[in-house]
């Protein structure tokens, strides 16, 4: 099956769940949740993210033409769920250690380096990839959501 594009993925994100704030930098897109752009990128964490390129780590070749890695922030609930614990040992270049290819199109796995903190990628997913994923990404929105709400709710106290 043929990838889906990195532009298609991002505008899913953006179209699909509301208060979605997207930040792009270096060629790469970063998810936030921010109701009317209401972010602090300097102290928030995207919930998912889509990098194009090697700009930062060069372990899942992204230097290939077209070649992207969706990263999705997971609950450890979720992650646990479908990776078993998250892994804490790391090569000598910094790369978690795991069982997962972390060149292999199409296959979600572990992230290279925040799998610790219970994210998964997937580089170039198919469309039947993707669906998988569909649940996944809402998974990280609704749990970005309540920590927005959380943040917000302990800042009015």
């Amino acid at each position: 099956m043929a990838p889906v594009t990195a532009e298609s993925v991002v505008r899913h994100i953006a179209e699909s769940f509301d208060g979605v704030h997207v930040v792009e930098h270096d060629g790469d897109t970063f998810c936030f949740y921010g109701p009317g752009g209401d972010v602090d990128i300097a102290r928030t964490l995207p919930f998912a993210t889509v990098v194009t390129g090697d700009h930062h780590e060069a372990v899942s070749r992204l230097d290939a033409d077209g070649a992207y890695r969706l990263n999705i922030g997971l609950t450890k609930a979720s992650y646990v769920e479908r990776f078993g614990p998250a892994p804490t040992e790391r090569d000598e270049d910094g790369v978690l250690v795991t069982d997962a290819d972390y060149t292999a199109r199409d296959v979600l796995m572990p992230h290279p380096f925040y799998a610790s903190q219970y994210w998964v990628g997937v580089v170039n997913p198919s469309a039947s990839t993707f669906d998988t994923v569909r649940p996944l990404l809402a998974g990280a929105y609704e749990f970005a959501v309540r920590k927005y709400d959380n943040r917000t709710a302990r800042a009015e106290r």
